[in-house]
């Protein structure tokens, strides 16, 4: 028999705690070894219980998830799934979590907390099975990217014009995946399109807090904008996102078409319309992520014409997504994340025109 996987469930109220027990109880290869109030008592039954999984309130009393989360990932790095609260604060702190480690989250639901958290079923055993599989490693403070930046800059200074559309697409982990590509490149990077799989109130949030840290502008996708240099686009949440052409421009089109791959914004969706208006002037990465969305899309733009790259396994969180995109045929290029910003400029020089 398969060994269960061994999961923790931190929350100070009584009621969530006993539904998320009997929403992973529904599963078979899921064992709840046991469930604490506050992060006091988890840490003891951390020691006691050894599991394999925590899942972990974003807001409790006496220490708040965010805080215990960066005491974990300093002394016992684990796989960590962050349960929180759709509001916009809620948002902020999940996306600190994420930064300090955590491998994903669910959101909980403001009413009827019971039966809402009961529709999420699926969603949040497989967030706890995807987390099981992840690599996680300690943290460290991020690197200082003052050199990466002054070499890239330089770098990009030879590119002088390309009409190029970089499209990324991304899964679990790529929160920090986008954030260490996206914060060293140069502000005449050319245009980027990007969807990463996270809800509607998140990717404000996410969009909002890359455009602090990058020199380039990062901004959630609306309706009609134009793709442009120096800019990234990302897919709301719910909404898929493709690119769309009007003679010489170039803008991006929302739609609440069904889900595909079981997401929307699905990576395949904006892949297979980058394949379709931009074709072999379009450059495609997929990162860190489960699953096998993206992988269809990636090989149809290298079909048309397009130069793909793919994170490597040793540098995911999980090599899922990568992992089938190469299976499939799509990928012209296997980089550790830290090599793919530099790789990407390079391949952009070589096409510029002369």
């Amino acid at each position: 028999m398969e060994k269960k996987i061994r999961v923790l469930i931190v929350d100070d109220s009584a009621l969530i705690r006993n539904v998320m027990t009997e929403i992973l109880a529904q599963d078979p290869e899921i064992e709840v070894v046991g469930t604490a109030p506050d992060p006091y008592a988890a840490r003891d039954k951390m020691k006691a219980l050894n599991p394999d999984v925590l899942t972990l309130d974003v807001e409790m009393p006496k220490m708040d998830g965010l805080t215990f989360l960066q005491k974990i990932m300093a002394a016992r790095p684990m796989p960590v799934v962050m349960v929180s609260s759709l509001t916009e604060q809620g948002a902020a702190t999940t996306l600190q979590a994420l930064e300090a480690g955590a491998v994903d989250f669910v959101t909980k639901p403001t009413v009827d907390i019971q039966h809402g958290l009961s529709d999420l079923a699926h969603q949040i055993i497989s967030k706890v099975k995807i987390a099981a599989l992840a690599s996680v490693k300690k943290r460290t403070p991020p690197a200082d990217c003052t050199e990466r930046i002054k070499a890239l800059a330089a770098q990009s200074a030879m590119i002088k014009t390309t009409d190029t559309i970089i499209t990324i697409g991304a899964s679990t982990g790529g929160t920090e995946a986008l954030r260490e590509l996206l914060e060293v490149l140069p502000p005449n990077t050319p245009p980027i399109i990007m969807t990463q799989h996270m809800p509607e109130q998140f990717t404000k949030s996410f969009a909002n807090r890359l455009n602090e840290l990058c020199q380039i502008h990062v901004k959630e996708a609306q309706e009609g904008d134009s793709v442009l240099p120096g800019q990234a686009l990302l897919a709301p949440g719910n909404y898929h996102m493709e690119l769309r052409r009007s003679g010489a421009r170039y803008y991006v089109s929302l739609n609440q078409a069904p889900p595909v791959n079981r997401f929307r914004p699905s990576v395949d969706v904006m892949f297979r319309s980058v394949a379709r208006f931009a074709g072999g002037n379009s450059l495609g990465v997929i990162l860190t992520g489960m699953g096998n969305d993206g992988a269809a899309g990636m090989l149809e733009m290298k079909q048309a014409g397009a130069f793909n790259f793919a994170q490597d396994e040793a540098s995911c969180v999980v090599f899922g997504m990568p992992k089938e995109a190469i299976k499939a045929g799509g990928v012209d290029k296997i980089l550790p994340l830290q090599d793919i910003p530099a790789a990407m400029l390079a391949h952009l020089k070589m096409l510029a025109p002369r």
